[in-house]
């Protein structure tokens, strides 16, 4: 018999057009098609709803909803009156009456186990739940604050990520005593969470969809590919971190080197930055589909400084076939071995040396290639991973029964 599962998720999951979002579709598709559970899925919802009523049919058995938040023009600006707050800035940003209505209202039908998708998602939670619960972190939230804390250099963004960084610590900590179960996506995130006494946590590989990410030798050509949502901090971090301080020295040595940032709203003074510099980085906006913008580069980058738990485009860009330059933190968290899967590159020489080594040396760049796709074929398809979130609430379910 079937058991019932209540996902609440605090975005609407489609477009898939960000990590989380990627990360917990493909999960939800892989387990309804697995026919052990009836999903209802609940989330905010836009007023184009009925554009992804095929997407949402792909993952889910009902769908439940709210109204979106409505995001004006001047929102970075209108969201800071929450600086007082006790909650952070984020979650208080996610809060709807509507939505903690509807999620009370499913709970009200004793689901067999509740997922809240993120630590953002609790905002919907009662005080009590009283079915078996699950806690879906896809990173450490407190973190991410932490690491823009250490990279700030205007003395006022500093302060404020550390203000953020201090109330989200708290709150991750104190919501996820709530929770029977805490699905962590690393053992590095699995550590964190376990240093802080919680003997409940169980982890997740990340992975990707192996059949959709397909394998193409990367091209030759003198072009770079990033991929991510331009509107989340840590990506912006990354492109300005690039913008800034390595492509003036990647230049020098490839003139005519070109980065495509592929990626939904980029900041219009990033923009603006790169049209005056006369450099040739290109910002495509929102794409349907990334795979062309991937296979038509030679190297992917992943140039991250801030962030935390593990970057679904990682393994994106190794099923695809384009080989990576990478920080440690743009790879943390994945069993990947530099200089086999990956060339690691953590300071701005270092970044600079290893896109000119790879755009320079055919085989090196098929070498990584290769070996990167195997290695998530064989440990890392999105398969996989459902398998063990599926394995995980059936063990919640029995565990709290």
């Amino acid at each position: 018999m079937k058991k019932n599962m209540l996902f609440v998720s605090p975005r609407f999951l489609f477009p898939t057009d960000e990590g989380g979002k990627i990360r917990t579709s493909q999960i939800l598709a892989a387990i309804h098609a697995g026919g052990q559970f009836n999903i209802t899925l609940a989330s905010p919802a836009p007023n184009n709803i009925e554009a992804f009523r095929e997407s949402i049919n792909s993952i889910c058995t009902h769908f439940i909803s709210w109204a979106e938040p409505q995001k004006g023009k001047f929102y970075p600006i209108t969201r800071m009156r929450h600086i007082f707050s006790k909650t952070p800035i984020p979650v208080l940003t996610d809060r709807s009456a509507e939505g903690s209505a509807v999620v009370a209202a499913a709970l009200s039908q004793k689901p067999d186990l509740v997922v809240f998708d993120f630590p953002h998602a609790a905002i919907f939670a009662p005080k009590a739940i009283d079915v078996p619960c699950i806690i879906f972190t896809h990173n450490v939230e407190a973190e991410i604050f932490q690491r823009h804390v250490e990279v700030a250099s205007n003395p006022i963004s500093k302060a404020i990520w550390n203000n953020q960084y201090h109330k989200m610590m708290r709150f991750e900590k104190d919501t996820l005593l709530n929770f029977d179960t805490i699905i962590s996506v690393s053992q590095k995130d699995a550590a964190h969470f376990k240093s802080l006494q919680f003997d409940n946590v169980l982890t997740i590989p990340t992975g990707t969809d192996l059949n959709f990410y397909a394998y193409k030798p990367p091209a030759s050509k003198l072009s770079l590919v990033f991929t991510g949502a331009m509107d989340w901090s840590a990506n912006i971090d990354a492109i300005n971190y690039m913008i800034d301080s390595i492509w003036p020295k990647l230049i020098k040595h490839q003139a005519d080197a070109k980065l495509v940032v592929v990626g939904r709203s980029p900041p219009a003074h990033l923009v603006k930055k790169v049209q005056k510099l006369a450099y040739n980085i290109e910002f495509t906006g929102f794409v349907d589909d990334i795979r062309p913008y991937v296979w038509d580069a030679s190297v992917y980058i992943i140039p991250m400084r801030v962030g935390s738990g593990t970057r679904i485009k990682t393994f994106e860009a190794m099923a695809l076939g384009c080989p990576i330059v990478s920080t440690s933190l743009g790879i943390e968290g994945l069993a990947i071995t530099p200089d086999q899967h990956y060339l690691k590159a953590d300071t701005e020489l270092d970044f600079t040396n290893s896109i000119v080594q790879l755009l320079n040396d055919q085989e090196l760049r098929h070498k990584i290639s290769q070996n990167a796709r195997q290695l998530v074929a064989e440990k890392f398809s999105s398969q996989i991973v459902a398998e063990a979130f599926e394995k995980i609430c059936l063990e919640t379910i029995a565990m709290k029964n």
